[in-house]
């Protein structure tokens, strides 16, 4: 920092300011005497974390920008240009500075003590008005910036967590899409040796009847302890190869799969002549394996498409955001799986209450999911690794719609819990909260004329909100 003499252009500088516009020359004149004029060499630090804040800075000339470190990486906050008036204000309750800022350019700065702002206020009613107006845009934009922070990162969180659910399904399909390819190059051949047999129609009819019996019998693969898949796996394994068939292996675990036994090979043994039957077992696998890989896709591109319905619903992106009778249960829903995941990650169980009787609320339902993403994160994340678990819950009382929340963690400190809906209040480390989530859900159930609160205690936490059945405020 380099200390100048003052120009006699300092006034007409300062006129330049859109916030002095109401503010006569002799206020003007006494901000410049009261000053020190110094510049900062361009990449020399203007400010740096954890500095005392002493002074508001006036700044004339240059820009500057503002990046804090967080987790051994650098991100930065912001740019700020001349004309700005930045650091210390009149009634600010600001005491040091959280980040560094460095300089793009030679920066020329008025830099006047806090010590003044008592002269100040006696001197210039209209200089304190517009230095107070600089303090609530600067407040606005902050909490704005930070808002907008807290919605990126729980967007990123979603992002991710909804790849990887869409990952598991897409790699399900394209594998079983490559198996069900091999299966219906070899389903000609198989054919055409069960039609080289020649066989009766009563012997087709016992076959297929084996065949369609067991598999409308069971609806897809049949559920057995590993003791007892094993067991009949060594069943149907000596029956086949005391009658000369193979390919044992992958036929005997798609028979089992299907839950046959060497009951079901005996009828269908004594209704087809001894050389048809390997053919015929041949025959069938293929069948059964096609129709395993046939469900599996559908299973696969169904889980797809609620995970699609579900993001739709959750940021209803095909309507206009307006005011409708929402049912809240859709929103919960579509929130826990948005988030099933983060909740998978940490093997949470997540217990759903839901009274089906509870009437519809007059809202903004995206809004609301904002309400249960939050709160349902924020128990997700007080949880430990192994143990967790939450409960949402809802009831209608009196003439309130209520949902609670409630996680097993230990609980939140009763020396801090008043200030839990505090604006940028947070118990996270640097990077992984903002302290906006639990305001966000303060400011929108107020704008829906609801309450909000939170009881605690270690294995026992439980936020409820309550909305009224009629309509929000405009």
């Amino acid at each position: 920092m380099k200390k100048l003499t003052k120009t006699p252009d300092l006034l007409r500088q300062l006129r330049a300011f859109d916030i002095f516009k109401d503010v006569d020359d002799a206020a003007l004149q006494w901000l410049i005497d009261r000053s020190e004029y110094v510049m900062y060499p361009k990449d020399s630090k203007l400010f740096s974390a954890g500095d005392k804040i002493n002074h508001m800075d006036v700044l004339l000339r240059g820009e500057y920008v503002i990046r804090r470190e967080s987790n051994g990486r650098t991100k930065e906050l912001g740019l700020w240009k001349a004309p700005y008036v930045m650091g210390v204000l009149p009634f600010s309750r600001m005491t040091d500075i959280q980040a560094d800022g460095i300089c793009l350019a030679d920066v020329y700065t008025l830099k006047l003590h806090k010590n003044c702002f008592v002269e100040m206020v006696n001197t210039s009613y209209e200089l304190t008005q517009a230095l107070v107006s600089v303090m609530t845009n600067r407040v606005r934009d902050f909490q704005q910036m930070r808002l907008m922070d807290e919605k990126l990162m729980a967007l990123g969180k979603m992002s991710a967590g909804l790849a990887h659910e869409l990952n598991n399904p897409a790699s399900a399909i394209v594998r079983s899409s490559q198996e069900l390819h091999k299966q219906l190059v070899q389903t000609p051949e198989k054919f055409k040796q069960v039609m080289a047999l020649r066989i009766s129609s009563d012997s087709v009819e016992a076959v297929s009847r084996a065949l369609f019996d067991k598999m409308s019998a069971t609806g897809g693969k049949t559920e057995l302890s590993l003791m007892e898949r094993e067991e009949r796996a060594d069943d149907l394994t000596d029956w086949l190869d005391d009658r000369g068939v193979g390919e044992l292996d992958r036929i005997v675990d798609t028979l089992v799969d299907w839950g046959f036994e060497v009951d079901d090979l005996e009828k269908i043994a004594d209704a087809v002549p001894e050389e048809a039957l390997e053919p015929i077992v041949g025959w069938m696998e293929t069948n059964l394996t096609t129709e395993s890989l046939v469900s599996e896709i559908q299973t696969a591109s169904g889980r797809i498409a609620e995970l699609v319905r579900s993001i739709k619903t959750y940021s209803h992106m095909d309507q206009e955001p307006s005011l409708d009778m929402v049912d809240v249960h859709e929103g919960i829903r579509s929130t826990v799986t948005m988030l099933h995941h983060t909740c998978k990650k940490k093997n949470v169980n997540i217990v759903q209450e839901l009274d089906s009787e509870v009437p519809k609320i007059k809202a903004l339902a995206g809004e609301l999911n904002q309400v249960w993403t939050n709160l349902i994160s924020n128990a997700v994340d007080a949880l430990p690794e192994r143990g967790g678990q939450l409960i949402i819950r809802s009831f209608q009382e009196r003439d309130c719609v209520c949902v609670e929340v409630e996680d097993n963690g230990p609980g939140i400190p009763e020396e801090i819990r008043t200030r839990v809906f505090e604006p940028f209040f947070t118990t996270k480390a640097i990077g992984e909260g903002t302290g906006m989530g639990l305001d966000i859900v303060r400011r929108v159930i107020e704008h829906h004329n609801g309450s909000v609160n939170v009881t605690s205690e270690p294995g026992k936490t439980v936020f409820r909100v309550c909305f009224p059945t009629g309509k929000v405020a405009a």
